[in-house]
């Protein structure tokens, strides 16, 4: 039975043949008594689609049908529709065939371009598009969606360079503004950099990334990792404490290297004050604290202890399995053994379960992604605050 697909395509089939009829109908005829005009070919087709002979109707199609202003137009139709039902390698032939036309107009050249590099980049053949956008971003009526296209083909390739020019002339052209993603194309050349060792260069990069742009957080935990893997815990630290006072979100990748940095310095009393100053300013900050430091089993610092302990009593599904109420009212000890337990168990739950999401499509990962693989934003991942329950509870009644 014909696919709705098939009728789709038979239905632009039909349209061709009312459009020849009424050029035939309507058009300038030499003999004014003749019937109009209708080519048998188009016929030929459409018994193709309906019999589900696709490959058989484009053959016939692409044979039958001379590229001209009259039919240029289906020629780009059909090809949208074929990419459209992920036929790429269709379309590809399609507008590979307007191209080889000697006589095309360059506006309907331009178009053909763009239609194929869409289709390449759909098809997955990056350094295909990437050539056809490069040639489009130079001056053609395309330039401004060849320009957008270009920095996401970069951002797959992981070639910061490249894309941050294609942004910047993005940026002169008025298009669409990529300035925080600039600022993170900036960042991921500092981490590249810091990562080979070469600080100069990535404090250059941050440096970038902070001048005259949105400012992203991402720049300043960078700047603080590059003071921790230098050995300068001064400004470190400055720099954790500020990401936590200004976006407390990022706690959960700050408080893991302020433990650890005030610990060899054997300096945890002064965290205390720091977090307790911070909690009571934000007091739903505790949570994120509590989760931090069961994901990264941070413990034997009172305040983070008591956050942890407020946490998992206040738990509601928690309560399901334990009455951790009960236990903190008997014998301190043996409760301080049973929350151990529990908090032990917890971090083993934290740790196989997703602790970050994206807000735009809902991806979930271990580790923070400054850039959604699913939905392909930027710095829109948000860490949990809770041990997901629901989760783990789904996983095992389905096993």
């Amino acid at each position: 039975m014909p696919t709705e697909s098939t009728f789709l395509l038979a239905g632009l089939f039909l349209l061709l043949i009312a459009a020849g009829w009424a050029m035939g109908r309507f058009g300038e005829r030499d003999d004014e008594d003749a019937p109009p005009p209708l080519n048998i070919d188009y016929l030929k087709g459409l018994n193709f689609l309906l019999n589900e002979q696709t490959d058989q109707a484009l053959e016939h199609f692409l044979k039958m049908v001379r590229v001209d202003d009259k039919t240029i137009e289906t020629h780009f139709a059909l090809g949208s529709l074929f990419r459209r039902r992920g036929e790429v390698d269709r379309a590809i032939r399609i507008h590979q065939n307007i191209i080889a036309r000697p006589d095309l107009a360059a506006e309907q050249r331009d178009l053909a371009l763009h239609s194929l590099a869409r289709d390449y980049l759909a098809a997955g053949l990056l350094d295909r598009a990437e050539k056809l956008f490069s040639r489009l971003s130079q001056g053609s009526r395309y330039q401004v969606q060849a320009l957008e296209a270009l920095c996401g083909i970069y951002e797959q390739e992981r070639d910061w360079e490249k894309a941050i020019e294609a942004g910047k002339r993005l940026e002169v052209l008025g298009g669409k503004s990529l300035a925080l993603q600039i600022a993170h194309y900036y960042c991921e050349l500092a981490e590249t950099a810091a990562n080979a060792g070469d600080f100069a260069s990535a404090r250059q990069y941050v440096k970038h990334a902070q001048t005259g742009r949105p400012r992203t957080m991402r720049g300043a935990l960078t700047r603080a990792h590059i003071a921790r893997d230098t050995d300068d815990n001064k400004t470190a630290l400055r720099l954790y404490h500020r990401i936590i006072d200004e976006n407390t979100y990022l706690i959960a990748e700050a408080l893991p290297e302020m433990v650890s940095i005030y610990r060899r310095e054997g300096k945890i009393s002064e965290l205390e004050r720091a977090l307790q100053s911070l909690l009571d300013k934000h007091p739903d900050m505790s949570s994120l604290v509590a989760y931090t430091a069961i994901v990264n089993d941070i413990g034997g610092i009172p305040v983070i202890d008591e956050c942890v302990e407020n946490y998992m009593l206040n738990e509601p599904t928690l309560a399901e399995f334990v009455d951790l109420q009960q236990l903190s009212e008997e014998d301190r000890n043996s409760a301080d053994s049973a929350l151990a337990k529990v908090r032990g168990a917890l971090s083993k739950l934290a740790t196989a379960t997703p602790r970050y999401q994206c807000q735009e499509c809902g991806f979930s990962s271990q580790r923070l992604l400054w850039q959604c693989p699913s939905c392909r934003a930027w710095e829109t991942q948000r860490p949990a605050s809770r041990v997901q329950f629901d989760t783990v509870l789904q996983h095992s009644i389905t096993r």
